[in-house]
């Protein structure tokens, strides 16, 4: 087979950039690895920045999103018994949508045939070559055949664990990496969110978050041990965990139900800088990870794509490779912004081992600033809501 774009893994970087090239009649194919039942069984983020759903709305793959998604104009962050609300539409002028990835991930799923996008499922041993060649080859097994692609451009969308990362060699990489000192205990369940907006509370007994899915399904987290194992919590046990917690804090208190799902996540902020090797490009988590801390990781692999589509449309239709060429600078001022908010919100909201009392006192003092001031209150939204492209 032969293509213009080969895009390794069909997680929502991948299908998004799938589409915006085949928007402009660009010849590409998606090689995802697993199945796409497993695909839509990734429990992941669910707050949507304009930038993403921009995207969307451009692509008119925005039907179910403008039904069901839910319009936030702000989020709070709370110690103990305070909660600061920032009003992110009262100083940015726009919001955020909560519309989870699973869903968007279903949509450009069942859009890609109208598109005329090729999604190959299933794609075993996925294996690229050449890629500082004029022709890079992606090879792959289904159904115990091996396949080759050829193509004029590989795009690695395919995350933290795929292949394309891995097929730079360490000559040529440039990484950065911290690994955080505990983990979020989450539990998704069919019960009605505690309050009407997200809350970040950092209180004596740990980090916590309430958050949503829709009106009928909420996310809770609570920070734990790396030690923990889901086994050390019973659902009863985070329920009245997530009661101690939010109950004092929320409009509504917490409602319990049965655990649609529960997880330990550990948490780590990484960036590989080495976005280009040639005729690859990396998108999405295949390049960075930031912690869940600020809802950044979906929203910058749409930030990645949205960069990436324009350089590759830009070559197609002009034979203009500029932004091709500037693709990693572009995209890496971006991601060190978000890895930043990210770290900062990580570090005012979570108790760290190694922090002692005064350290509590500066998280403390910094959310009394955040308190009083309007200033800090709209840097804070304007980067929670995302910062332009």
């Amino acid at each position: 087979m032969k293509t213009g774009v080969a895009i390794i893994g069909a997680g929502p970087a991948g299908l998004l950039l799938g589409h915006l090239l085949r928007a402009e009649g660009i010849d590409c194919v998606v090689v995802e690895r697993q199945s796409p039942e497993y695909v839509l069984g990734r429990i992941r983020a669910g707050v949507l920045e304009r930038t993403t759903t921009d995207l969307l709305r451009r692509l008119g793959i925005d039907a179910r999103l403008d039904a069901e998604g839910i319009i936030e104009s702000g989020f709070n962050l709370a110690d103990g018994d305070r909660r600061i609300r920032i009003d992110v539409t009262a100083h940015t002028g726009r919001h955020v949508t909560v519309y989870g990835q699973t869903e968007v991930t279903r949509d450009l799923m069942d859009a890609a045939p109208a598109r005329g996008l090729p999604v190959i499922y299933d794609a075993g041993d996925v294996t690229l070559h050449d890629v500082d060649g004029a022709q890079p080859i992606v090879r792959y097994v289904k159904d115990g055949v091996t396949h080759t692609i050829a193509a004029d451009f590989i795009a690695g969308c395919d995350g933290f664990h795929g292949p394309s990362r891995k097929a730079i060699p360490a000559s040529a990489v440039r990484e950065f990496e911290r690994v955080y000192p505990f983990g979020w205990l989450g539990i998704l369940a069919d019960v009605p969110p505690c309050h009407d907006e997200l809350i970040y509370a950092n209180g004596e007994r740990g980090f916590a978050l309430a958050s949503m899915r829709s009106r009928a399904r909420s996310r809770y987290y609570i920070q734990v041990p790396l030690t923990d194992r889901l086994a050390d919590w019973p659902e009863e046990r985070l329920w009245d965990e997530l009661a101690l917690r939010f109950d004092p804090i929320s409009a509504h208190g917490i409602v319990r139900g049965p655990a649609l799902e529960m997880s330990i996540a550990p948490l780590r902020s990484y960036v590989f800088e080495t976005m280009r090797y040639g005729r690859l490009f990396l998108a999405g988590d295949s390049a960075h990870i930031v912690p869940p801390t600020g809802a950044k990781g979906l929203n910058l692999a749409a930030s990645d794509v949205a960069y990436l589509s324009d350089a590759l449309i830009a070559h197609y239709a002009r034979g203009d490779d500029a932004l091709l060429e500037g693709y990693q600078a572009r995209a890496l001022a971006r991601i060190w912004k978000a890895e930043r908010f990210s770290w900062y919100l990580t570090k005012l909201m979570h108790r760290f081992p190694e922090d002692g009392t005064f350290e509590h006192r500066m998280q403390a003092a910094e959310l009394d600033y955040i308190e009083s001031s309007e200033a800090m209150q709209a840097s804070i939204a304007e980067n929670y809501v995302g910062l332009p492209l």
